[in-house]
């Protein structure tokens, strides 16, 4: 059993991750198209084309933690290594500096480039590091329930506490306030990286005489075909939450005409996120960890299209709708989260080599990949809807914005729901799994 002490320590670490994460989701595109004054088509596009980074830097960032050995472990250390430079390209990213039109793109693309390769170099190895703390499986809901409330606390400070500080930092000057903003809280996510390496243990390592190249590896990756499914459904997942998440500002602001009330509106709806990651663990030790995520991924889905039909006027029942699409969303975070440990797994059963780094900087390039697609959709759908910044908008713009916010999403949700039928890793399956890689042990 790993402590309650261990459990925080290591849900500490997505706080800080979240601090950035979150801010990237809710206020990014924003602070783009209103703050710095870029157009919405190439903040979109500039989301999109900082993945092709990825593609090369995610599995080679998997690869290269897979091979680290230290005193610390292999994953830990990442951790300790680069807290500090997360942070301080963290800020770097929410500063306006004065500049053209061109270099405003220019600035905006280098210092966005840089804090996602920063963050790929600190978050998988952080998400790798979840795999190897426990080989219990209902452990691992556990442990991912703790680390998704926990990183849906930071989100919680960024939505609860992000645009008051712009205003009480900023004095006016929103530009300055973005930058103190993300300042203070970069300094917080600093120390809870840190508090996080101090406070985990790494349990589980490959087996003593594995010796494989990156090419052998990502060979054996292509052979997890439930890595495919899962990196599959992923991409689709963040790419509607992501799209709905990034525009949740906009439909505020503009469609329901309550531009004082978008604080409150995200703020409550990571609160429903709260309380669904809270209850994945009672969840998974019910039923079937894989039929719940596809059901919770229906009721999501259903949630977004019912959203649609909420008249302008019907502000309590927007709310409410998004706090409890928020639940039910969340409540499968730390089920797929778990059941990428039980790949790593599988992986292993199957070739005999276990290649945990790989495989998480894999799925997390997919999910970083919808993360590209959602926001860069989101910047698309705005330009082709005739968004004008901080202006009156048209009814067609209304209109889609409203359109992106809910029925887009859903879509994303039912293909979810419909890749997932092909994961056959359910409990009884994993349970065989550990006998057998006991047995080989």
């Amino acid at each position: 059993m790993i402590s309650i002490k261990e459990k925080i320590a290591y849900g500490l670490g997505d706080t800080a991750s979240n601090i950035v994460f979150q801010t990237v989701m809710l206020f990014l595109t924003f602070f783009y198209t209103d703050i710095f004054g870029i157009s919405p088509a190439f903040v979109g596009t500039m989301f999109l084309l900082v993945r092709l980074i990825d593609a090369v830097t995610d599995p080679l960032m998997g690869a290269l933690a897979d091979r680290t050995n230290t005193r610390w472990g292999k994953f830990r250390p990442y951790l300790l290594w680069f807290a500090l430079p997360f942070g301080i390209i963290s800020v770097l990213a929410f500063t306006t500096p004065d500049l053209s039109e061109d270099g405003k793109m220019i600035y905006a693309f280098v210092t966005y480039t840089a804090l996602m390769m920063v963050y790929t170099a600190i978050n998988i190895p952080y998400c790798a590091l979840g795999g190897v703390l426990t080989a219990d499986p209902k452990e691992r809901v556990s442990v991912q329930s703790y680390r998704f409330v926990f990183a849906m606390l930071g989100g919680l400070l960024v939505s609860g506490l992000t645009l008051p500080l712009v205003e009480f930092l900023g004095k006016g000057d929103q530009a300055k306030g973005y930058q103190l903003t993300i300042l203070a809280m970069s300094i917080l996510g600093v120390a809870m990286f840190l508090a996080c390496f101090w406070g985990t243990k790494e349990r589980l390592h490959p087996p003593v005489d594995q010796n494989s190249s990156f090419k052998q590896d990502f060979t054996y990756l292509l052979q997890n075909d439930q890595w495919r499914v899962l990196s599959a459904a992923a991409v689709c997942l963040l790419s509607g939450m992501v799209l709905r998440t990034s525009l949740a500002i906009y439909y505020v602001k503009y469609f329901l005409n309550l531009p004082d009330m978008i604080t409150l509106f995200i703020t409550l709806g990571m609160v429903g996120n709260i309380f669904g990651c809270i209850l994945a663990e009672p969840l998974a030790k019910r039923v079937c960890k894989v039929k719940a995520y596809i059901v919770l991924q229906i009721l999501a889905a259903t949630l977004c299209v019912l959203h649609f039909f909420v008249p302008k006027d019907q502000v309590i029942l927007a709310f409410t709708l998004y706090i409890v699409w928020g639940f039910t969303f969340n409540m499968a975070t730390p089920l797929l989260w778990a059941k990428m440990a039980d790949t790593v797994d599988y992986g292993q059963y199957k070739t005999g080599v276990r290649i945990t780094g790989m495989i998480y900087s894999s799925v997390i390039f997919f999910i970083k990949l919808g993360v590209a697609f959602g926001g860069a959709a989101a910047g698309w759908l705005l330009a082709s809807y005739g968004y004008q910044a901080d202006a009156v908008q048209s009814e067609t713009t209304l209109n889609g914005i409203l359109i992106s916010f809910t029925l887009y999403p859903a879509i994303g949700s039912i293909l979810v729901a419909f890749i997932m039928r092909r994961y056959t890793l359910n409990n009884q399956k994993v349970d065989e799994i550990h006998l057998e890689l006991n047995r080989a042990s």
